[in-house]
């Protein structure tokens, strides 16, 4: 999606090319302070910085590039789901039980006993991840070249190709996931060398879910855009009250942060350990994340992230958001 947008954002420009190309830049330049900010202060595993730079990457290189070019990325991704075989196949042939388990060591500013500490560690951490997480370009490239055929803007009539990537995206990457997940759970008992198999098959398919999902969210969408009886009216502000966090994500992604380090970190509520309460906790912020989204639109007002984004980006104050009907 973040590709998709890029393209989106550029469209919009398109009369004066130049200018939407500064507007990109000093937009993703601004994502870039934000990673840092957010990382510095909240989590470590930001996400933000290496949208920035990927983006940065993106516009001077990818974005003024034609067709033809812009079909490398399928290759890539029919390389790619090579890989994924092969790493399949040997996880089957190359099978051994024995006593591996997985563990989960928390990283320093996880298991930081002071936010200060915390912080310190943060800004060890973070350079390290964003520099681990910059290759999913490849994934925001394959948006790219979806964008450039406008598949997500008129769904309807790419229902047959939606439906291929959701089976196929979200097949591969379930069953990717499953040798991972029975070890996780105790089903499997395999040697070190198999875990370490299982780890890189769970890695490569995963990436498929996000094309996946993707194009479910398309055929939920084209679906929605049916006329509809008028007793669905609660189905339409749920779907409105989404659409609302989708707009404000950047300031729910932010927030989402601040409610993780309080109620978890060491050194403050520190509820983790139990997956139920994890579950508990991130389905009352995200329910709570989606209220306040939504009221949010009723009353015409952007996130406040948002505002700021713009504000830096374009050089103007934001204008109202649109509000859901």
């Amino acid at each position: 999606m973040f590709g998709y947008s890029l393209v989106q954002l550029a469209r919009r420009r398109a009369t004066d090319p130049d200018g939407g190309r500064r507007i990109l830049l000093r937009r993703n330049a601004c994502l870039v302070g934000f990673g840092f900010v957010h990382a510095t202060l909240l989590y470590f595993g930001d996400f933000l910085g290496a949208y920035g730079i990927v983006g940065i990457v993106a516009t001077c290189v990818l974005l003024p590039r034609g067709d033809r070019f812009h079909r490398l990325v399928l290759w890539l991704w029919g390389i790619q789901t090579l890989e994924a075989a092969a790493v399949a196949v040997a996880v089957v042939l190359r099978w051994r039980r024995g006593p591996a388990t997985l563990t989960n060591a928390a990283d320093p500013s996880l298991a930081a006993s002071s936010y200060g500490r915390s912080v310190l560690d943060r800004l060890a951490e973070w350079p390290v991840h964003t520099a681990t997480v910059i290759p999913f370009i490849v994934i925001v490239w394959l948006g790219i070249w979806a964008a450039r055929r406008r598949i997500l803007e008129d769904p309807a009539a790419h229902r047959p190709l939606l439906r291929r990537v959701a089976c196929a995206g979200l097949g591969v990457a379930i069953v990717g996931a499953l040798p991972y997940a029975f070890v996780s759970a105790g089903i499997a008992h395999v040697d070190a060398g198999t875990v370490h198999r299982m780890s890189w098959l769970h890695a490569v398919t995963g990436e498929y879910a996000g094309p996946g999902y993707v194009a479910l969210f398309g055929l939920a969408a084209a679906r929605l855009a049916r006329p509809r009886h008028p007793r669905s009216d609660r189905a339409v502000r749920c779907v409105d009250a989404v659409a609302a966090l989708g707009q404000r994500s950047l300031t729910a992604y932010l927030a989402q942060s601040v409610a993780w380090l309080a109620l978890f970190s060491r050194w403050a509520l520190d509820l983790g350990g139990s997956t139920y309460v994890a579950t508990v906790a991130g389905l009352l912020v995200w329910t709570g994340s989606v209220g306040w989204a939504y009221a949010m639109d009723r009353r015409g007002r952007r996130g406040p992230a948002e505002t700021v984004l713009r504000r830096i980006a374009y050089g103007v104050p934001a204008r109202p958001a649109h509000r859901a009907v």
